[in-house]
């Protein structure tokens, strides 16, 4: 049998048929119910008492009407998405480089900065809300030693996300890190060789011939961060709960509040029907992006290029003498 008559075959189905369930039960079913949620005015204490609006908290939620406004709340949440995404790639790319030249100081530094990636979310937090206690805490002191005063890291609405930040890539870092390091091991070697037999300084080497092939890479991790940002919620709780006001309430923690706090339902499942459709898109904008790049062309051609042409050699004043007087 051909391998198209196997897959066609009903048997081939039976295998599938377990994961699409799962699949299906998990994931296609809990966001069909959250479409059907964000239509209605939710009584989530007497479900038959709920009251069918259509659209209208998509309407609140697109005129801003709700508190905190929508537009204010994704302004946060790309804030925080910006963040991670830029500092997380631009760090975890710097150490990469660093620990990929080997040695066992640098194979042991790996383990320590992978390390907080595993630990869990909650735990750290609480730890690191000591380290930003305004008082007491770890990061007042290197602010002390600087000769400036001490900061409120989590009461201050100018400093309670960017000390969301400084925790949240201190906890990433190491995934990237390691994502990272194993695209560095795929890089062609020759390539490198080449450029620096053409002159190649390093930041040469590293622009035209090592990130080129790194782009699939960091598009991974482009688009990782940013859906992860984009559903970051734990953090916040812990930390700041979504204040000082509403300085940290991304969209992530606004889902909690809404639904479980404010007990509005139907608005809740109206944010995370929209935070779908905003994560779909990065992901869609991103892969597009990398799909459409030309392929950059290698240092080597560049520089070979812009080498001047030798001058065609001379025959030596001796020989011409020679010839003519013979």
């Amino acid at each position: 049998m051909s391998s198209w008559g196997t897959l066609r075959s009903p048997i081939a189905y039976l295998f599938v048929l377990p994961a699409l369930l799962i699949f299906l039960v998990f994931s296609i079913g809990p966001t069909a119910y959250t479409f059907a949620l964000s239509l209605f005015k939710w009584n989530k204490f007497n479900p038959a008492m709920s009251q069918f609006i259509g659209l209208e908290n998509y309407k609140t939620v697109f005129t801003g009407a709700g508190t905190p406004s929508f537009w204010s709340t994704l302004g946060v949440s790309f804030y925080f998405v910006a963040g991670m995404v830029i500092g997380g790639t631009a760090i975890g790319l710097a150490l990469a480089l660093l620990l990929a030249r080997g040695g066992r100081a640098l194979a042991s530094a790996r383990t320590m900065v992978f390390l907080p990636h595993v630990t869990p979310i909650v735990a750290t937090s609480l730890v690191w809300v000591w380290i930003f206690n305004p008082q007491f805490g770890l990061a007042n002191l290197v602010v002390h030693a600087t000769g400036h005063k001490n900061i409120d890291w989590l009461g201050d609405s100018n400093w309670a996300m960017p000390a969301v930040l400084i925790y949240s890539l201190w906890h990433e870092l190491g995934f990237v890190t390691v994502v990272f390091l194993g695209g560095l091991t795929t890089i062609s070697t020759e390539l490198a060789e080449a450029a620096k037999l053409d002159g190649a300084n390093g930041w040469q080497e590293f622009w035209h011939v090592t990130f080129p092939q790194l782009r699939p890479v960091v598009t991974l991790v482009l688009l990782i961060e940013s859906v992860g940002s984009l559903q970051a919620f734990t953090q916040f709780f812990v930390l700041t709960r979504g204040g000082p006001g509403y300085t940290t309430a991304t969209l992530g923690f606004q889902l909690y509040q809404q639904a479980f706090v404010f007990s509005n339902t139907g608005y809740a499942a109206a944010l995370a029907v929209v935070l779908f459709l905003v994560t779909a898109a990065l992901s869609i904008l991103q892969l597009r992006l990398q799909g459409g790049a030309a392929e950059p062309r290698s240092l080597t051609r560049s520089l070979s290029r812009s080498r001047p042409r030798s001058q065609p050699r001379t025959k030596p004043r001796t020989q011409s003498l020679r010839k003519a007087n013979p």
